[in-house]
């Protein structure tokens, strides 16, 4: 074979092959900006050697929509199994099993950039039309406001996708493009009016004008006179409006009142836990702890989700043991426990004990976790369960509405279980109903000493500033801390080695607002990017219309 067909071979290799290695790039680089990596700043540009490859790629002459749809899933399979990797400390088959599902939200947004750009970015223009065209009619992506058009779509799409990943099937909305942004502190003070969708927003706009201006500039220099683009300027334009946003809100301080707490996390096993032979060490462990703490004299005493080996309610000697605990301390003690065997089913519950445990409120958990705390479709599909195997035995079911609890000072207080802080659309619900503070109890000693409990207090940061509500955690193991009102971690447990895997007791003053003023995210909810979807979905049906009619 002649050197020269050789060597056109491997070129078309090659040029078959790199859209697909760029859709592996943006996979990698999204997942490095979460935890354990913690590398935030490449989601600005995580998104571009995907648009790369949709745009500027070869493109098959058949069925090019599921080439591009093929480029979107790759990249989400890439994506999410790196980012998820911690399921595997509970199920492999879960792990390999669940982006499967996720990755098929970021496929149709490869589908819609690849029709956003058909037209413009797979024409080749030459030097001659660069030049010799006036400017009202060169390529449409030397123009700023198409530019901005197509950035408002994808931004658009890819913040509605994500809603709609958080919702469908009781939703999985772990891991948005916007939680990447959680230790930007003045950055993210928009998502009071916005939710996380406001900042996802932000981050695909910028790599889609980020793409669209290497091109641009690749297109005119040393053809013609270099110029600045105003939809580069509006683009900075807006970050810089944002970090403005945040600054501004900051400085503005609701009035509060201090309320004492005491967290305590066992540090327990998760293999211990429900062990029969290590429930007396776990009592005394308890025990133990919470003497100490109510020395201390907290007006909240706090234990994580699920604290006891037995059901307080279905154990009378667990329920004799807390109520006399509770009973000696001053002020109210709120805790996770299961409420088994009642007429409406079994419940993952809080519970709060005040009045020197003479009575209580109770919080039947709301919102399950999939594969967790029930098996979807157990019985009419039962390949879930066999996936995950006897980790999960029985279903729990959910509660109906959610319960302000009510502390013995009058504070109102949102008992979230587990995940259900990484949850803005129901979270939001509580403080609604008078929530002045939040407080997450949460077992993550499922995951061990894995990424999850950072990427879990990453989405959960995002709660108090939504709704401008001080939130307070407290683990079995993992990261207990609180987190003020526009995101700062004030405290965090930490053990003699540095890290959150610890047993010990967080004390201190958290501030609560006096008022029952709320955020406009906090009355609406999810609006933007509700609304964000369905802009998407117009450009998409004016996009088929203005094809029909130029057909």
């Amino acid at each position: 074979m002649e050197p020269s067909k050789v060597q056109n071979r491997k070129s078309n290799k090659l040029a078959r092959l790199w859209p697909w290695l760029a859709a592996v790039a943006s996979g990698v680089m999204l997942a490095l900006a979460y935890a354990p990596w913690n590398q935030s700043w490449l989601v600005w540009i995580a998104l571009g050697p995907l648009l790369a490859a949709v745009w500027f790629g070869p493109q098959p002459q058949k069925r090019r929509w599921l080439y591009r749809l093929g480029l979107g899933y790759v990249t989400g399979l890439v994506y999410f199994w790196m980012a998820f990797l911690w399921i595997t400390t509970v199920t492999v088959a879960g792990w390999a099993t669940l982006p499967l599902y996720i990755a098929l939200f970021v496929a149709p947004w490869s589908w819609l950039a690849g029709r956003s750009g058909d037209a413009e970015f797979r024409r080749q223009q030459t030097v001659k039309v660069l030049t010799s065209r006036p400017p009202e009619t060169r390529p449409t992506f030397l123009q700023s406001r198409y530019n901005l058009l197509v950035a408002l779509e994808l931004a658009a799409a890819w913040t509605g996708l994500e809603w709609l990943r958080g919702w469908l099937f009781t939703g999985f909305g772990w891991n948005n493009l916007g939680v990447t942004l959680h230790e930007s502190v003045p950055l993210i003070q928009i998502v009071d009016i916005t939710g996380v969708g406001g900042l996802t927003f932000a981050i695909v706009f910028t790599n889609v004008i980020a793409v669209i201006t290497v091109r641009r500039v690749m297109a005119e220099v040393g053809r013609i006179r270099l110029r600045p683009h105003w939809d580069f300027s509006a683009t900075m334009s807006l970050i810089v409006g944002m970090f403005a946003y945040g600054i501004h809100t900051m400085r503005i301080h609701q009035l509060e009142r201090p309320v004492s707490f005491a967290a305590i996390q066992a540090n327990i096993p998760q293999d211990e836990k429900w062990d029969d032979a290590f429930a007396q060490s776990i009592y005394q462990r308890y025990h133990d702890l919470t003497l100490a703490a109510q020395a201390l004299q907290p007006q909240l005493l706090l234990w994580p989700e699920a604290a006891t080996p037995d059901s307080i309610f279905d154990s009378r000697d667990s329920f004799d043991f807390v109520k006399n605990l509770a009973a000696q301390g001053p002020g109210d003690f709120l805790l996770g426990t299961l409420d088994l065997n009642t007429p409406q089913g079994d419940f993952n519950a809080a519970v709060l004990l005040k009045d020197h445990a003479s009575n209580y409120e109770i919080y039947h958990k709301m919102h399950l976790v999939p594969f967790g705390e029930y098996i979807p479709f157990r019985h009419s599909f039962p390949l879930f369960a066999w996936i995950v195997g006897d980790i999960v035995p029985g279903d729990f079911n959910a509660g109906k509405e959610p319960v302000v609890f009510t502390m013995s000072n009058g504070v109102k207080v949102a008992p979230l279980i587990c995940f259900e802080d990484t949850i803005g659309r129901l979270d939001h619900l509580f403080v609604q109903r008078g929530a002045q503070l939040l407080v997450t109890i949460t077992n993550d000693g499922w995951f061990k000493k894995s990424a999850e409990s950072e990427q879990h207090l990453a989405n959960a940061i995002f709660r108090a500033v939504e709704n401008r509500r001080p939130l307070l955690r407290c683990a079995n193991t993992g990261v207990t801390c609180w987190v003020d009102e526009y995101g700062n971690i004030r405290q965090t447990l930490l053990g003699a080695d540095g890290t959150t895997f610890a047993q010990g007791i967080l004390s201190g003053v958290v501030q609560v607002p006096q008022t029952a003023w709320t955020t406009f995210y906090t009355q609406h909810g999810e609006v933007f990017s509700v609304a964000c979807l369905g802009l998407a979905a117009f450009f998409a049906g004016a996009r088929n219309f203005r094809k029909r009619e130029v057909a």
